[in-house]
């Protein structure tokens, strides 16, 4: 392609401010994305080569694993969602899910996922397990209501996503074809030239049994992860579990209130009463409403030095309780006077306070959920609010266990933990950028939207599901990432929108200009992928721009062009030799080969 008649750049020189990381810093001044909204852009068209060979890529690797291609509908009636049970969660409140009504007043939602519709489709479609398993997989746009869009296409409001749904007869099959996914994900972005690692994750709103993240590692990325060094383990901050390092024993103390003026944090106790914070228990009250719009305190305990999994809990309580809870939020001191809570020993709360001062002093009349954490059950004494305001206490011999509390692990793990006590290997922590997941749904969907099957016997049985999710625009940016320097992006070749840029630096020339065109043509002539700049701009710009698009090769055509010489400019590690014109094409080849086979 040409740049003056098919293909112009729309390149900046200055940042845009609304630019808070590279990647998107890169992708706007190159040009490959323009801003419409927050968190809306449009794909110029160098940017929608780059999507369009991730997707080969995705649409390769699936293909030949026995998945179908697709293309569902974007707008979902609310009924499928209220079936599932997700209508309100996600619509609700700070709900990701923009809903609209018709003229004749109906419910719609612009899809953020498609498990409702594709198991719709699948109870229409599937009777027999003789037609199992099967796969079908969609790339396409998607809606997300994000309250803060930013960093560009990571977080963004409409982007495009490869989506796909698994259906089986048993467990066992399910977990089976997970295990296949897995490496064919592993293979998809391998091809793609990124390095990745796959986690241990939460399935979040999705739901179901086990899922894993495909995460490329970067200082910008929004998820922690923690991993040992041997690559033993390896989880997203969300799901990870390890042992919380030793408490530093509590010196004997008789059981008693002692005071504490405006000592609400774990902090000012340890700082003004020579405590170390695993000596305390730090009481923290959150309150969890379900889709029945009924609210619940729950109450849980975890040491002090130690932080509250959120996740884990609203995890533990649905699971636990087996509610439908969409929301679960910390009890602050501007909800205490919202709530008319009188007298309430925020910031002061035991373990051991009773349904009496409960009553006494809050307007909930429902039992309170009590949950403590690992890291305290096995604490004989230790120092937690007195249940009275500016006082706390010394707590010996008590029971969580007595005192009603679930114990489970609601913990952080975090760096420096220890996976198990048979291991000495800590975890270590980097930042992520998520760009794929995979799911174990179960049989969570087909079992609300009643899409069943008949088995060898006769028997009509619910099909267990998969789900598979990989945020095609996310990859570009994350691409970027991974592969830029203080000059622009430097693509992998596999997704790099052309594989070789001609940069002719005067085109009045007419040796340049000769030149130029038989190499384009003799290039064009063996398919390969390749640009050329043929602008009037000087030299100076040209070379500019190339270095921020990131193609991978450059020939650059300059006065040798006399003697059939030109410059071949390898991006990545810019090296540059001067070759002869009739040996280009050979030394392209050899070294595009070489970069094919070192990124995959």
């Amino acid at each position: 392609m040409r740049v003056t008649t098919s293909f112009p750049l729309g390149t900046l020189r200055d940042t845009p401010s609304e630019a808070e990381i590279i990647s998107h810093q890169l992708l706007l001044r190159g040009g490959f994305i323009r801003r419409v909204n927050s968190g809306i852009y449009a794909y110029m068209p160098i940017m929608l080569r780059v999507i369009e060979k991730i997707s080969s890529i995705i649409e390769k690797e699936l293909n030949n694993n026995g998945c179908s291609k697709l293309l569902l509908p974007q707008l979902h009636p609310s009924e499928l969602w209220k079936k599932s049970e997700r209508w309100e969660g996600y619509t609700a409140g700070e709900g990701i899910m923009f809903n609209l009504k018709d003229r004749q007043g109906k419910e719609f939602g612009l899809a953020p996922t498609h498990e409702e519709v594709i198991t719709s489709i699948a109870s229409e479609i599937i009777n027999s397990y003789k037609q199992l398993p099967l796969c079908f997989y969609q790339i396409q746009t998607k809606f997300r209501d994000e309250i803060r869009p930013r960093f560009g296409l990571m977080r963004s409001r409409e982007f495009i996503m490869k989506d796909g749904y698994s259906f089986h007869s048993s467990k066992e099959d399910l977990s089976s074809f997970y295990g296949k996914m897995e490496k064919a994900y592993e293979n998809i972005f391998k091809n793609c030239g990124l390095d990745t690692v796959g986690v241990d994750a939460d399935s979040g709103s999705i739901g179901g049994a086990a899922s894993k993240e495909f995460m490329v590692t970067a200082d910008v990325g929004e998820d922690s992860i923690l991993f040992t060094e041997s690559g033993s383990y390896a989880a997203n901050i969300e799901k990870a579990v390890s042992l919380p390092s030793d408490e530093i024993p509590l010196k004997k103390s008789k059981e008693v209130l002692f005071e504490t003026p405006n000592q609400k944090s774990v902090i000012d106790v340890c700082q003004k009463n020579n405590l170390d914070a695993s000596q305390i228990v730090k009481v923290v009250l959150f309150v969890a409403k379900f889709e029945n719009k009924s609210e619940v305190p729950i109450l849980t305990c975890i040491r002090g030095d130690q932080h509250i999994n959120e996740v884990k809990l609203f995890n533990l309580i649905n699971k636990k309780y087996n509610s439908n809870l969409i929301h679960l939020k910390i009890l602050e001191d501007n909800a205490i006077i919202e709530k008319n809570l009188i007298n309430f020993p925020l910031g002061y709360i035991g373990p051991d306070i009773n349904d009496e001062t409960i009553k006494n002093t809050s307007n909930w009349d429902k039992s309170w959920i009590r949950i403590a954490d690992k890291s305290v059950s096995s604490l004989s004494s230790f120092v937690s609010g007195g249940n009275k305001i500016n006082f706390h206490k010394v707590f010996q011999r008590f029971s969580f266990v007595e005192k009603n509390y679930l114990i489970s692990d609601i913990r952080n793990a975090k760096k420096g933990d220890r996976i198990s006590i048979e291991s000495s290997e800590e975890l270590k922590e980097k930042r992520g950028i998520e760009i794929g997941h995979i799911f174990q749904l179960g049989q969570k969907y087909s079992e609300k939207l009643n899409a069943k099957f008949s088995d060898k016997d006769g028997q009509l049985k619910s099909l267990w599901m998969g789900c598979y999710g990989i945020g095609v625009t996310r990859i570009a940016q994350a691409a970027i990432e991974q592969n830029h320097d203080e000059n622009g992006i430097s693509w992998p070749i596999q997704i790099s929108p052309f594989e070789v840029l001609i940069i002719p630096t005067n085109l009045k020339d007419p040796n340049q200009k000769k030149l130029t065109e038989e190499i384009y043509k003799e290039f064009k002539s063996k398919k390969i992928d390749i640009l050329l700049d043929d602008r009037e701009d000087r030299a100076g710009v040209k070379f500019k721009d190339a270095d921020l698009i990131g193609i991978p090769f450059q020939i650059i055509i300059g006065r040798d062009s006399i003697n059939k010489e030109v410059e071949f400019l390898c991006r990545p590690s810019k090296s540059k030799i001067k070759i002869a014109s009739k040996n280009l094409l050979e030394k392209f080849i050899s070294e595009s080969k070489v970069m094919y086979n070192k990124n995959s």
